[in-house]
Formats: C-alpha cells, structure tokens, sequence
C-alpha cells in the first residue's frame, strides 16, 4: 500500500541547499501574488455609469466577474446626476430607487438580480411605511425578494438626505 505522502515523491525535486530552498518558495509566492493580483484585477471592474453623480471618495458600482457577477452597490441616497436633491421623503426613496435602476443597467442587470438590500432611514417611525411602499413598487415578484435589513440612523453624510440603500445583486456571467 502506498501512503498518501509517499504518492507524490515522483514529482519532488530536492533542494540542494536550504538558501535554494528559500530562493524557491519567494519566487513561487511572488509569481503566485501577481498571478492573483492579475486574476483579481481583471474579475473587478469599478465604475460610476452616465446619469449618476461622479464621486471623489468611491465607486457606486462594483462588479466582481467569475461564474456569476457579483455587484455591489454604494449607498444611493435621494441626490440625481447633478447633485440636486429631491424634496421630501418619498421624492427621495424614488430617485434611490431610479439610481439603483442606473447602475443595475449599467452591468446588464435589474432589480431582480437583488439579493440584498441594506437601508438606512433617518426616521422611520414617519417613513418607514412610504419607504416600503416605494421600495415594493420596483420588486413585482414577491416570490422572490431579496433579503433586506432596515435600520434608523441619526443622520447621513448631507443632512438633506432622509435615506440611503446599499445593494448586492448576482448577475449571470457576461455573453
């Protein structure tokens, strides 16, 4: 009976000298960190699509490519293109919802590849049922809705927002 460590010894190479055996194993890491980095590199595709505004500080979509895509949006709040922000709270929940629109369709996607939704609302004692009746109106299949958490801040990065929502959606790989 071979044992399993005796199996492979027909591909092991000795190392004459540990200082050879060092050199090696850096070489193999090194050329396995820039393969990663490269494989990496090429599944992460960031961008900030046409019709949203153009952040300093991150990106409103990351798409991560293998099997299936990955993407995860940045917060949306009520702000357009141009930075302007709409007036009361159910003007806001429509324009988040039209920006997640924007940067589904963007990588080829839609509101029914959602998986997650995280929501942040200033009150949600006053919005809570506008904010559920806006968020249901872009989800018609109620067979399947994506997972979702919904919490009550204090306050968001511009004190005009009323709200902001995160999501991560699954897409198929691209054709």
């Amino acid at each position: 009976m071979i044992s399993e460590a005796n199996s492979c010894t027909a591909s092991y190479k000795p190392v004459a000298s540990r200082r050879e055996f060092v050199t090696a194993v850096t070489a193999a890491a090194t050329a396995g960190t820039i393969a990663a980095d490269t494989a990496q590199a090429q599944n992460l595709r960031f961008s900030n699509p046409p019709g949203m505004t153009k952040p300093a500080a991150y990106s409103h979509v990351v798409e991560v490519g293998g099997p299936h895509r990955v993407v995860y949006l940045a917060g949306q709040t009520g702000a357009d293109a141009n930075g302007n922000v709409a007036q009361g709270f159910r003007a806001q929940a429509v324009q988040v919802m039209e920006n997640i629109k924007t940067a589904l369709a963007s990588v080829g996607g839609d509101f029914e590849h959602i998986v997650k939704l995280t929501s942040y609302l200033t009150d949600i004692e006053a919005n809570g049922d506008v904010f559920r009746e806006v968020r249901a109106s872009y989800f018609p299949n109620k067979a399947a809705l994506p997972a979702s958490t919904l919490l009550q801040i204090s306050r968001l990065a511009n004190s005009a927002y009323l709200l902001e929502v995160e999501a991560i959606a699954i897409l198929p790989p691209r054709a």
